[in-house]
């Protein structure tokens, strides 16, 4: 059948797929609506060019099919249900949004290129990391947010894009992150407009700065955002498609996040899910809000794709290990212990050796609800007036302490023990199982001023401020050189629970529990002190070897604490390798410069401290070691 220029051809019956699929000569369209007639509408420019009936015969349930013949080549489309245009919700790429936040964008109808790309994009030999979760550490970004602040060193026209988040990965390297994870990248509706039951037409209002800035709304979800490509030409899927790779040359994953309001039918997840990790070569996926996890986790083609979800229980695993819980609990737990509540002690051994042998844990002490770790310290109350609801949103429960002033304080006392607070929590997180996930910013103390629900700030609220780096570059310097320590030292990130037993028969068991007495920890509820003894024979380094032993030493009571300490094998003595409590070393003992410690049975640890020991050879030993053994020696 003839329409104009365009041939109507019966429906490929191989084509199962929804959204567009090229055929020999034209394309074929496909979507689901529960509609009595449907039509395809092909613009050229803004105007209608073609207004083309889906024939009744093609129709499968709900789902309208044809294939039509002809020239697309700038062309547009959407689809008409009884008359009322909609976007494809399969569509890979949208106009008619290429401007963040633009009011005068919502006359706009959003509509889809029939050819989307000019010519396929060159992936090379682009190849996917594939980091065992022991192996990993995660950067949590905003899209936007990540590079949009003048400071942030990008190209004026770069910042705030995919192609501003490729300018930092020299910085994620220098860091030790190793993989990436993106708050929703896909084309969604940012300005937030009153819901019209009559559907009445109103007048758009918005206060500066105040957007969807999150994206956790339902969107369309094939798409990435128009909005957050660089330059005149909005290419999103080349430019997402050349983040990706990039990332890869360089052995960076990169984790999308996938918001679903639960009214998606479950087919449709299951298809942006598996788009995203065929077409675009994405690490990972996570779901946000309501997805059937079930359907995902135990899908085939999914087996090797790394899925973060908050439970996964009831779901067969697998045997790759591909699934991780995204550990909100822990958040919430090692809070509390960080600031001195009791009855922690049970939840902090449990959090700190949690890591479960079928699926990951992916552990955190900020996320996008809630405090920055800087706010965590310098606010008791949320602060959230500018968002315009009273302060009546976000949690009231955030787990936090000023350290004596609520919020910016000058201070050197308030001060000094937010910094401390600050390395004893980047400890927390760093040292213990699972994986460990860092907000951006959180490096060098970010601050949201003590909003801690920024879902609508597009502004220096939400933006990363890179000018704290060095501002902060104690904290910066002490996080990074904490992220190495733990790459070094596989006792801190094993590819199993530890199981408390001496199951190598070596003496020791992996690791242990103790508290102010060795071998006897005190778990009872007014305790704040906990020691942790690793055993190194438990870890292999990259090079073969064995690793050390160490003995963490939390004391997050306000008074000090002295912990007896366990013996160590013959040869080998207790070193400080971190001690939270002094500020001026800024915490560490760098490698190969360990202090030893005079008095090897006890260590005295701080009030709100912790104390990182490390087992080795004293050098004075080594050299008298050396000296025997070397020919000629005296």
């Amino acid at each position: 059948m003839m329409k104009g220029s365009y041939q109507i051809e019966e429906a490929d019956e191989s084509i199962y797929g929804m959204g567009t699929t090229s055929v020999a000569g034209g394309v074929h369209f496909s979507f689901a609506s529960e509609g009595e007639t449907a039509e395809l509408l092909l613009y050229k420019n803004g105007a209608l060019e073609a207004k083309i009936p889906f024939p009744e015969r093609g129709r499968i349930g709900n789902v309208w099919r044809m294939t039509v013949l002809g020239n697309f080549q700038g062309l547009e489309y959407a689809y008409a249900v009884d008359g009322r245009e909609i976007p494809d919700l399969y569509g890979r790429q949208f106009t008619g949004r290429e401007r963040w936040g633009s009011l005068e964008q919502l006359e706009r109808q959003i509509r889809t290129p029939v050819i989307e790309e000019e010519e396929p994009f060159d992936w090379e030999d682009d190849k996917l990391p594939q980091i065992p979760y022991e192996a990993c550490v995660i950067y949590h970004i905003h899209p936007r947010g990540f590079t949009k602040h003048a400071s942030s060193g990008v190209e004026r026209r770069r910042r705030g894009t995919f192609a501003g988040i490729g300018d930092k990965i020299p910085y994620l390297k220098e860091l030790g992150i190793t993989t990436l994870e993106m708050m929703p990248p896909v084309e969604f509706e940012e300005l937030m407009t009153p819901s019209q039951r009559d559907e009445s037409s109103f007048t758009p209002e918005r206060s500066p700065g105040k957007l969807n800035y999150w994206g956790y709304t339902r969107g369309y979800s094939f798409a990435p955002k128009a909005s957050y490509c660089s330059g005149e030409a909005k290419e999103p899927v080349r430019e997402f498609k050349h983040l990706v790779k990039c990332l890869h040359k360089e052995g960076l994953e990169l984790v999308i996040e996938l918001y679903f309001d639960g009214r998606e039918a479950p087919a449709y997840v299951l298809d942006a899910v598996r788009f995203w990790a065929q077409e675009y070569h994405v690490d990972g996926v996570r779901l946000v809000g309501y997805a059937p996890l079930k359907l995902l986790g135990e899908d085939p083609y999914l087996s090797r794709l790394k899925l973060f979800a908050r439970s996964w229980e009831g779901v067969n695993p697998g045997t790759c290990r591909h699934l991780a819980e995204y550990n909100e609990g822990f958040l919430t737990d090692m809070r509390r212990f960080l600031k001195g509540d009791e009855g922690q002690l049970d939840h902090v051994a449990f959090h700190s050796r949690r890591n479960p042998a079928n699926i990951g844990v992916v552990n955190f002490m900020a996320n996008t609800n809630g405090f920055t770790m800087m706010d965590m310290v310098s606010f008791d109350s949320k602060h959230n007036e500018d968002n315009g609801e009273g302060n009546r949103d976000g949690t009231d429960y955030n787990q936090s302490w000023n350290c004596g002033t609520e919020g910016p304080s000058r201070g050197k006392k308030v001060l000094q023990l937010r910094r401390k607070q600050l390395r004893n929590a980047v400890l927390l997180l760093f040292l213990s199982q699972g994986t460990p996930l860092l907000m951006a910013g959180d490096e060098f103390g970010r601050t949201k001023k003590g909003n801690n629900n920024s879902y609508c700030q597009d502004n220096e609220i939400s933006w990363i401020n890179w000018g704290l780096r060095s501002t902060n570059s104690d904290l910066f310097e002490f996080v990074k050189y904490v992220i190495g320590f733990r790459r070094e030292h596989p006792v801190f990130h094993m590819d199993r629970e530890p199981s408390l037993l001496d199951y190598r028969s070596v003496g020791l068991p992996d690791v242990s529990y103790h508290g102010e007495k060795a071998w006897y920890p005190q778990f009872e509820k007014s305790s704040r002190q906990l020691g942790i003894l690793y055993c190194g024979r438990y870890g292999r380094k990259a090079d073969g070897s064995e690793d050390n032993y160490f003995y963490v030493a939390y004391n997050m009571h306000w008074e000090p604490h002295e912990f007896a300490l366990p013996n160590l094998p013959k040869k080998l003595s207790w070193h400080m390798a971190f001690n939270t409590d002094e500020d001026a070393i800024n915490g560490i003992y760098p490698a190969g410069s360990e202090k030893r410690l005079e008095h090897q049975r006890q260590v005295a640890v701080m009030g709100r401290s912790i104390v990182v020991l490390i087992g080795k050879e004293a050098e004075e030993r080594k050299e008298r070691y050396i000296k025997a053994i070397k020919p000629g020696s005296a």
